[in-house]
């Protein structure tokens, strides 16, 4: 299994990878929010993306975008082919990107929101560290991004505080070992409870 920088070669996989991560909130039942082809066409085109293939087969794929004046990055789009799930490509794909993203961008604090307990468990391994909406990008840009998500109207209705997404950082200058990082499953897991019983109750 190869993940590397993605480049024009893979500009073929781009409606594919828009499929798959459509179909893949509707199996999960959470809020992803939906890309076009041409928008992950450009981002393969610039180079601001990873992608993994295995025998010309597409398995996974995620992307960097930059806010803030590139002050702010983060990884989004994080998908993997139901084909190749459960193998651990998932945490593969996040470790190049945030890699990647670090080389592109060394004093960029990197940052991503979700739903997905997996998903958190990698990223604290990777040393990200939960924090408020209120430590990551001002951007309207960004958070319009979010207007695909069955969840916008969480987000609109607590002024962009809080949402089902759990925000996660990445800060260069305070990072720790990620080796050190132990992950507390039941207090993410916790959390997300949390939300899913206060925002649905105020949705009834």
């Amino acid at each position: 299994m190869k993940v590397v920088i993605a480049n024009i070669s893979h500009i073929k996989y781009a409606e594919l990878i828009c499929e798959t991560i459509k179909e893949s909130a509707k199996v999960r039942g959470t809020g992803i929010a939906e890309r076009t082809p041409e928008y992950i066409t450009k981002k393969i085109s610039t180079g601001d993306a990873v992608i993994a293939v295995e025998n010309g087969k597409f398995a996974g794929f995620c992307y960097i975008e930059t806010w803030d004046n590139k002050s702010f990055v983060v990884n989004s789009g994080l998908i993997v082919h139901p084909d190749f799930r459960n193998q651990g490509l998932a945490k593969k794909i996040k470790k190049k990107i945030l890699d990647y993203s670090q080389e592109k961008y060394p004093e960029a604090k990197i940052f991503g929101i979700t739903t997905g307990l997996a998903v958190l468990k990698i990223n604290y391994e990777l040393g990200y560290q939960p924090v408020t909406f209120s430590e990551l990008t001002t951007d309207e840009a960004f958070w319009n991004g979010c207007r695909t998500c069955k969840n916008y109207d969480v987000l609109m209705r607590t002024d962009k505080k809080m949402c089902l997404c759990t925000g996660m950082l990445f800060d260069p200058k305070q990072k720790k070992n990620a080796k050190e990082h132990k992950y507390n499953s039941k207090t993410l897991s916790r959390l997300k409870r949390i939300k899913q019983a206060l925002f649905l109750k105020k949705k009834k």
